[in-house]
């Protein structure tokens, strides 16, 4: 059983940097993906950074140039997030799946991923 352990939420002013960890567990190899979602009171949750198993990463247009997505060998996934902006605010989910086609074809779509975590708040201001 796969399980997704978040870190590094917070608060920061707009122009700020915060780092996300992921710790995951229960992978049975390499090959996941791995992704960050940002939900907000009322919105869906959104897709904003995904890596896959070999280090191909996937980015929002509203992130994109802002965050940095990465992987260590110890299956921990970061978000290292730059530039904030008020409208970064919410909470950041950690997500996985194996590589089936759907997450092939759509990194940062909610329903291609089967794992979860359970999520850590940011909040920046201005």
């Amino acid at each position: 059983q796969v399980q997704l352990l978040e870190s590094g939420g917070g608060s920061a002013q707009t122009g700020g940097s915060l780092k996300l960890s992921c710790v995951a567990s229960g992978l049975n190899d390499d090959t996941y993906y791995m992704a960050w979602f940002r939900q907000t009171p009322g919105n869906e949750r959104r897709g904003i950074a995904a890596i896959a198993g070999n280090g191909k990463t996937y980015y929002d247009g509203s992130v994109k140039g802002r965050f940095i997505i990465s992987k260590d060998a110890k299956n921990t996934v970061y978000v290292e997030m730059n530039g904030l902006k008020p409208e970064d605010t919410g909470k950041y989910y950690c997500a996985a799946a194996p590589p089936r086609e759907e997450v092939r074809d759509f990194p940062l779509m909610v329903a291609a991923y089967t794992s979860w975590g359970q999520g850590t708040q940011v909040t920046v201001s201005s």
